[in-house]
């Protein structure tokens, strides 16, 4: 089990973090669960709804957009986050290739989060801005 300093350490790389405090991120790490996952589980499948964010923490994850690898990820990376605040459909298919620990973030944990702390919300929402390509920021 994490410590809550060393979840705050993680989730100060996450860039949708990066513009927070110590102190709000110790808030975000108060809402992020360790869990484990089985190898083959499918943490995000391409089209779906995003419902979590993960930041891997053991193992190592494929993925996939239309069928193809494109990517593999591990322990430090993070995924889901930009579907879970734009409530986008997820833009790829991420599944375990080993057994996994990450923390994960509910969207129900994050939008309340960010309805009862506005300075989390505006800083998490500017730098989503900032992010998205110019024809998406309009």
């Amino acid at each position: 089990m994490l410590r809550r300093d060393h979840k705050v350490d993680l989730l100060q790389r996450v860039p949708l973090f990066s513009a927070c405090s110590k102190k709000e991120l110790r808030r975000i790490a108060a809402i992020a669960d360790e869990l484990g996952f089985r190898e083959g589980k499918v943490l995000t499948r391409q089209g779906g709804p995003g419902r979590e964010m993960f930041v891997l923490l053991e193992g190592n994850v494929r993925v996939e957009r239309n069928g193809i690898q494109v990517n593999t990820l591990g322990p430090g990376d993070f995924l889901g986050e930009g579907a879970l605040v734009l409530r986008k459909p997820r833009n790829a298919t991420i599944t375990a290739m080993s057994p996994l620990r990450a923390l994960v973030i509910s969207e129900a944990n994050f939008k309340q989060l960010l309805a009862g702390d506005a300075q989390i919300s505006t800083k998490v929402h500017e730098t989503l801005v900032a992010r998205a390509p110019a024809d998406e920021a309009d």
